[in-house]
Formats: structure tokens, C-alpha cells, sequence
């Protein structure tokens, strides 16, 4: 056999090789990342936060279901991980036991990066001998950082660092970490996507309610920094949310303080301001009301149109003389 064909069969089976290795190992989804689960002992609140240069990776990488736990599956993704991990979780294992019986059960272990925390606090994580380099995880007391395919081999010593240091809610404490890992370097492709799930340590049966935080920003190039900004967006909205609830409690100055902090944090917010107004009408503060509606009006008409529309569904409940009053503001 001449050498230049048995050159392109070398090469030939070469490929082959390496199609039968993807296939086997690498056919679920990439998320080369760094992430965190944590528990705050406190609150009994879990959650998990996680940056990549990949899209959407939080649809992928972040589990997590009150009561039961949190859980981070990441590099080449096992993404049955997930929900598995969590059902083995409520049928009674710990953390440890259930990445034990998730990795053992799979092939592809070796390039899987795992890691969950229980309801507990039990904390148990898994790095596959294959993840791509840099690559590894630090466990502490209530939380796991884990990372891989980062540009330094300290990212996750800084990012167990940093959160042990942290104060303050756990979604904000999962940002911090999050950023000291970016600070040590990073994914050494850059920034994504990124995502907060945060959910209550017991469960109260209601989905809904139980899941505390889920944001994701899917792409964007400074991911961390986005994230970052649109958890500040959530925190400002929970403030309205409370003004709200004290209005229907006719704690008036309690309202007026949690409208005042949300404007605060997004001074340029139309809509919480609008709101804010339309709760000072009904309770008959429409004199306060005015000077906000106007500035509301004067940088977009929509927001007049809209209050024309609102007594109808009785979302503003004031007397014609007032209606008439609040819509005459220029």
C-alpha cells in the first residue's frame, strides 16, 4: 500500500476517533463557567448563580425547588442532572449521596462538573478529570463555587473568599461572588450570560411563590454587570410591591417610604413613578399626586391616555372634579 494511502486512512480513522469521542462524551450542551450554590443559614433561603460564555446558560445550569435544594450542573452539561438530582433530594438522599448516584450512573462523568447543596445545608461537588483547564471547586460551610475553562486556577479560591465575606441578602452575596470570580479572570472566552435562580428554604406548595428570584440574562456582552443591574430593577419593584401592600393597610407613611426608595434607585423610572401617584390619588393625597403626574405626562402622553382608562377598572378611584384635575396637568 502506497504511503499516501495509508496517510489519509490514518487521518481518516483519526476523524472517526474523534467523532466516536464527541459523540460519546461531548454531544450534551457547553457551559464552560463558574457558578454558586449556596444556603443562607438565616433565612434558610438556596440559590444558585452562575456567568458563562455561553448562551442562555441558565436555562441549563441552575436547578432548584424550596425546601429540597439547589444545584449547578456545568461543563459539558448533563442537564437531567437537574431534575434528577432534586427528585433524589426529596425521596430523602443528601447532598453527597445524590452526586454520588448521578455521577456513578454516568458515562460521560468525566467532563461533568457538579455540584448541590441540600436543604440542610449539606454541600457536595464533583470535578470531572477532563474538564478543560483551568478547572476545579472549593466547598464551604453552606455553599460550593465551582468553575472550569477559567484563565487562572485561582478563580474559585476567590470566589469561596469572597462569599464568605459577603453580607447582606443571599442573591446579592451570590453577585459578589460572581464578580470576584470575573475580577481573578474569569471564563477565559470572555462574558455571556448569566443568571440568579433564589428560592425559600421551606416550601409552601405554591410554585409561585416559593421561587424568589429567577433572572437570567441571556446575552450580553458584560453578562455580570447586566445581572447585576436587573436584580437592583427586581429589588425596586419588591419596594413597590410593599408600598402597595401598605397602602391597602392604610399605613400611609410606610407607603410613601417604600415608593421613596424605589424612585430612588431608578430615578428615571416612568412606570414607578406613575404608580406611585395613582396610589397617593386613591387615598386621597391627589394634591401630592399632581406635580408627579405632570412630570410623568410631560415625557410621554401615553401615561394621560392610560389614566383616562383607569377609573373604569376602578384602579383610580377619585371624584370627577380630581380626574379632571390630574388629566389637565401639562
Amino acid at each position: 500500500m502506497k504511503k499516501k494511502t495509508v496517510f489519509f486512512l490514518s487521518v481518516a480513522v483519526l476523524f472517526v476517533s474523534l467523532d466516536f469521542y464527541a459523540q460519546t462524551f461531548y454531544s450534551d450542551p457547553l457551559a464552560h463557567t463558574y457558578s454558586i450554590v449556596a444556603r443562607d443559614p438565616e433565612t434558610g433561603e438556596m440559590g444558585v448563580a452562575v456567568q458563562s460564555h455561553w448562551f442562555s446558560v441558565g436555562s441549563i445550569v441552575s436547578w432548584a425547588e424550596a425546601g429540597v435544594g439547589a444545584i449547578a450542573t456545568q461543563s459539558f452539561v448533563n442537564a437531567s442532572f437537574g431534575p434528577r438530582g432534586l427528585e433524589l433530594l426529596k425521596q430523602g438522599k443528601t447532598a453527597q449521596e445524590a452526586v454520588k448516584i448521578l455521577i456513578d450512573s454516568d458515562e460521560g462523568r468525566d467532563v461533568r462538573q457538579l455540584a448541590i447543596i441540600d436543604a440542610k445545608g449539606n454541600v457536595a461537588t464533583y470535578t470531572g478529570k477532563r474538564c478543560i483547564a483551568e478547572a476545579g471547586h472549593v466547598t464551604g460551610e453552606n455553599f460550593s463555587v465551582q468553575a472550569n475553562m477559567m484563565l487562572k486556577n485561582t478563580v474559585w479560591k476567590a470566589m469561596a473568599k469572597a462569599f464568605r465575606k459577603s453580607r447582606g441578602p443571599l442573591a446579592e452575596r451570590l453577585v459578589v461572588a460572581l464578580e470576584a470570580a470575573q475580577a481573578e479572570g474569569g471564563d477565559i472566552r470572555g462574558k455571556q450570560s448569566a443568571a440568579i435562580l433564589v428560592v425559600k428554604g421551606k416550601s409552601t406548595g405554591k410554585v409561585w411563590e416559593d421561587r424568589l428570584i429567577d433572572l437570567r440574562v441571556e446575552d450580553h456582552p458584560e453578562a455580570l454587570q447586566e445581572i447585576k443591574r436587573v436584580l437592583k430593577v427586581y429589588r425596586a419593584y419588591d419596594y413597590m410591591n410593599q408600598g402597595d401592600l401598605a397602602i391597602e393597610k392604610n399605613d400611609v407613611e410606610g407607603a410613601l417610604k417604600a415608593y421613596g426608595t424605589a424612585e430612588s434607585m431608578f430615578p428615571d423610572n416612568l412606570e414607578m413613578k406613575y404608580w406611585h401617584a395613582v396610589s397617593l390619588a386613591n387615598i386621597g393625597m391627589v394634591d401630592d399626586a399632581l406635580p408627579i403626574f405632570r412630570e410623568v405626562f410631560q415625557k410621554d402622553a401615553n401615561w394621560r391616555t392610560l389614566t383616562e382608562r383607569l377609573p373604569a377598572v376602578n384602579l383610580l378611584n377619585v371624584k370627577k372634579e380630581a380626574l379632571k384635575k390630574i388629566l389637565s396637568q401639562k
